[in-house]
């Protein structure tokens, strides 16, 4: 699937976390799709078997990398990003599980636009992507395949976020190439990297955007490493002011309720049922 981007996968330390999300991304995820699961030296013997089993019965064109001695997190996805050279990628967390479609979403929000550097599909655990409920956390979705189909039904339209977020982001290579990647010595955490990464992003003219035709589940948000904060506020002071504006003033209120008035609609149409029968023929 060559029009499709990498797909990321740093891996963590919570191995029932991981066995689902890689059992999730093969479901949710076209054959032949290039994954890339790459451990710092942070996968335990259990983890370390798990992919070792993933790999062997997988649908996608994976491969896993271990390195010898830790790095920490934001220097090893950075060596993982220049590795990929100018190629589009999406960073996947370790304990995420995507919905079906969710990778082709992503691809398209990219293409339709070519100012977009960086897509974020929503989440129960999304913060500023959160659904149901902006920055809250809420159960996974109970019907996968109804969720992803109300999410493709939506009008495609990307609205703009504070920034992006860690639950799962689609990344333009060459805008990322422009902004200079991570800051591997100022910030210990993805997420605040990340952060920092789509701030620098929108001051090149870039855009970082909701892909709220695609979703991708999360048992818990993300979070920075101490003093990660502090140093974005540093060197951001609007950032945190920005951030509250947008979840005091809620501007995707609107496109959460048509996102909740299609589950309505499609919860008892026999067009849901062919859908996640297409879905797992896929």
């Amino acid at each position: 699937m060559s029009d499709l981007p990498i797909v990321l996968l740093p891996l963590g330390t919570d191995e029932d976390a991981l066995d689902a999300c890689l059992a999730a991304l093969d479901a949710a995820t076209p054959a032949g799709t290039p994954v890339w699961l790459a451990d710092d030296a942070a996968a335990g013997p259990r983890g370390v078997a798990l992919v070792e089993r993933w790999l062997k019965r997988t649908r996608l064109r994976a491969e896993y990398t271990r390195r010898p001695r830790p790095v920490g997190e934001v220097a090893h996805l950075q060596q993982m990003l220049e590795a990929c050279g100018e190629a589009d990628v999406v960073v996947l967390a370790a304990d995420a599980q995507p919905l079906p479609g969710w990778l082709a979403q992503l691809a398209a929000c990219l293409a339709r636009d070519a100012a977009i550097a960086t897509a974020t599909p929503w989440s129960n655990a999304g913060e500023a992507a959160s659904w149901p409920r902006l920055g809250e956390i809420a159960p996974p979705p109970a019907d996968p395949a109804l969720t992803a189909q109300a999410c493709a039904a939506l009008a495609p339209v990307h609205p703009e976020l504070p920034a992006a977020i860690t639950h799962a982001v689609a990344l333009r290579g060459r805008a990322r190439r422009m902004a200079g990647g991570l800051d591997v010595a100022s910030f210990a955490s993805w997420y605040a990297a990340l952060i920092d990464l789509s701030l620098r992003l929108a001051g090149l003219g870039w855009r970082n955007v909701l892909c709220e035709t695609a979703f991708v589940a999360r048992g818990a948000e993300g979070c920075p490493a101490d003093g990660d904060m502090e140093r974005l506020a540093a060197r951001w002071p609007a950032w945190h002011p920005r951030l509250a504006g947008f979840l005091m003033d809620d501007p995707l209120h609107a496109l959460r309720q048509r996102l909740a008035g299609l589950h309505e609609v499609l919860r008892d149409s026999p067009q849901h049922d062919l859908f996640a029968a297409a879905e797992g023929r896929a």
